[in-house]
């Protein structure tokens, strides 16, 4: 069920226009600054709401990927007792050498956490490399999927992708406003 308020709400926060070159190399007229909502708790805490239904019930831990699914991941840990991974975009190159700070991963469920997903570039890295670690990732949560609808962007790496908010969602909340 679409939460039409959270939709509406994140839609005006954080919806930018113009010209965006996203991570993807992709150039896209729309950009969803997803710092602009994790940057208000409010808003913070009710995405992180709308992923509670969202979580696997065998998850172990939550990974979220640096930078916007730490802030996504730490409140959703606080709400459900779950422990928190951070998963960087390399693994440090100094110190403890991780990929992924905090509990081990190997023979463990990591459940991914994401801000926005257009074509799961970092999020497919990150699953990659968790696997390789002895991880068991088959599902990722994000705040909002902007990729096509009706298409996983991650199904070449045997991922579930489960939004709180869909692009389609979000068009459909500026419309109404």
């Amino acid at each position: 069920m679409v939460d039409e308020t959270l939709a509406r709400d994140i839609d005006a926060v954080c919806r930018l226009t113009g010209e965006f070159t996203l991570r993807s190399g992709q150039v896209a007229d729309t950009y969803f600054d997803k710092y602009l909502f994790e940057a208000q708790p409010a808003l913070l805490d009710r995405v992180a709401t709308g992923m509670l239904d969202l979580l696997p019930e065998d998850t172990e831990l939550l990974g979220g990927l640096e930078l916007g699914g730490v802030p996504i991941a730490t409140t959703v840990s606080a709400k459900t007792g779950l422990p928190a991974l951070f998963v960087r975009k390399k693994a440090k190159e100094y110190g403890t050498c991780k990929l992924a700070e905090g509990p081990d991963v190997a023979g463990r469920r990591v459940t991914l956490v994401e801000d926005v997903i257009t074509t799961g570039g970092a999020v497919r890295d990150a699953t990659r490399e968790l696997r390789a670690a002895g991880a068991i990732v088959e599902v990722v949560v994000c705040a909002i999927d902007r990729s096509p609808a009706d298409e996983n962007p991650l199904a070449d790496v045997g991922l579930e992708v489960r939004p709180v908010l869909t692009r389609a969602q979000l068009d459909a909340a500026a419309a109404q406003a």
